[in-house]
């Protein structure tokens, strides 16, 4: 073949690759700085979803099972916490820091067997906050789920129940730390047997998304140091945040914490741990450089040791229990648009009317005024969008998603046969905060796994939602 045939070809080849990479940096696919590496853009315009080398194709999925539905991949979760504890690990051993490092996957985030078993298997330890998600550790326990070395921090008020638990699990060797939350509990800890350890209210405040100006949570730090000397105290543990916009919300923090622990240590003798809480964040709408969990690592590490150096007190060992960091970006939810109208008094702004519900699947879109990243399913390549707010399938007027009263762009819907949208990072906390406003089912729920797609679970039928309300 000579070269004057090939080089047309060779150059509409370039062209048409060029074309497709312009769409995918559009749509915000394929990059991990926006947890979107595993995407890709079909030649046919449609979503997909790689987890090494299986792939799926989004919209084939939903056009077999229909809308709406939440698809749930277990590798982000296993990549992830691996990812996190071997990161720690690592710049503990370059940076010299003295003490060790455990991950806690907070349950509260998300409950479902689905989401915690793969954290667990790549070496998570577990935290809770209730009775009953501590009951699932002891059902993990009697079911052989993880070994007995698993440790467990137990957050939250505790009630008789939960304490009758944690006793319990004690006596069967599993490593249960209480954090003591109140003048009760503190009482109540003088009888027991085991390490335990103690919250503390700091008096620092972050920018981030839910920043409280009340803390209902622990003691003040004056109130710390007046208690003097505590039970079998291992563990002092502060919780500052969620969704931490900034790196410096760590350190702060951090720094603080650090010399109120050299403090109690004085008094403290097997105080050993620094429980740095929650807070990491997500890229949710993809608009805007995010901080790498690898340079935040870092940073912690670095500034434990100097802070630690300079007060001249034994490098604490460190806990961490960032939840949303680890399942958010593990799954999608996806709607079918069903109908169009037009916005009154909002300049050419179409209504999108979905087949689910944001109240009810995606509640921090309105309890929260979450933004989320939106994405087609399928018309990816579609060059004309239009610009939209959604509304979802209840007679509630707050079940909408505006992008915060600005607009989403999609292709435009009088241009093609159907469209379907995603919503990225919908793997923390939506699932145990959903709801049933005007008796809507919940999303069918899909993991795909080792190149399969599997039920977790079905779409609920009329009957199943009446009878939660004594139908």
């Amino acid at each position: 073949m000579s070269t004057e045939s090939a080089t047309p070809k060779k150059r509409a080849k370039t062209k048409k690759k060029k074309k497709k990479n312009g769409f995918k940096k559009f749509w915000r696919l394929g990059m991990e700085e926006f947890n979107t590496g595993g995407f890709d853009i079909s030649s046919d315009g449609e979503l997909v979803a790689r987890e090494g080398n299986y792939q799926y194709n989004i919209f084939d999925i939903v056009k077999k099972y229909g809308s709406p539905t939440e698809i749930f991949f277990p590798t982000v979760v296993e990549n992830r916490v691996r990812d996190l504890i071997e990161t720690f690990n690592a710049y503990i051993k370059v940076l010299g820091y003295k003490g060790k490092f455990h991950y806690h996957y907070p349950m509260k985030v998300n409950q479902n067997k689905e989401f915690v078993l793969p954290a667990v298997a790549e070496g998570s330890n577990l935290d809770v906050a209730s009775a009953n998600e501590l009951y699932l550790v002891k059902r993990m326990l009697e079911q052989e789920r993880f070994h007995n070395k698993m440790r467990v921090i137990c957050n939250g008020p505790k009630t008789a129940r939960y304490m009758d638990l944690i006793e319990e699990l004690r006596g069967k060797g599993l490593t249960v730390i209480p954090i003591i939350e109140d003048p009760v509990e503190l009482e109540r800890m003088q009888k027991f047997k085991g390490p335990v350890g103690i919250r503390v209210d700091l008096n620092v405040k972050v920018k981030s998304h839910w920043d409280k100006k009340f803390n209902r949570f622990g003691f003040t730090e004056d109130e710390l140091l007046d208690i003097g000397k505590i039970r079998n105290l291992s563990v002092l543990h502060y919780h500052i945040s969620s969704q931490i916009e900034q790196m410096n919300g760590f350190i702060e923090p951090l720094k603080r914490a650090i010399q109120l622990f050299a403090k109690m240590k004085e008094k403290n003798p097997g105080l050993d741990t620094l429980d740095i809480g929650g807070g990491a964040g997500v890229p949710y709408n993809k608009q805007k450089k995010f901080y790498s969990g690898k340079s935040l690592i870092q940073k912690i590490v670095k500034t434990a040791k100097t802070q630690a150096d300079a007060l001249g007190i034994k490098h604490p060992n460190l806990i961490a229990e960032w939840g949303r960091y680890v399942v958010a970006p593990a799954q999608m939810t996806i709607y079918r648009v069903i109908a169009e109208k037009s916005v009154q008094n909002k300049g050419g702004n179409k209504w999108y009317v979905v087949d689910g519900s944001f109240m009810n699947d995606l509640t921090d879109t309105w309890a929260l005024k979450q933004k989320w990243h939106v994405i087609p399913i399928n018309n990816l390549h579609h060059p004309k969008l239009e610009r939209v707010w959604f509304a979802g399938s209840s007679c509630d007027s707050d079940d909408k998603y505006t992008h915060g009263g600005v607009h989403v762009l999609v292709p435009k819907l009088s241009d093609i046969d159907e469209l379907f949208v995603g919503i990225l990072d919908t793997g923390a906390y939506q699932d145990s905060l959903a709801s049933h406003h005007c008796l809507l089912s919940s999303p069918l729920k899909l993991m795909a796994a080792n190149g399969e797609i599997k039920v977790v679970r079905k779409r609920e039928t009329p009957e199943e939602v009446g009878r939660q309300f004594g139908w």
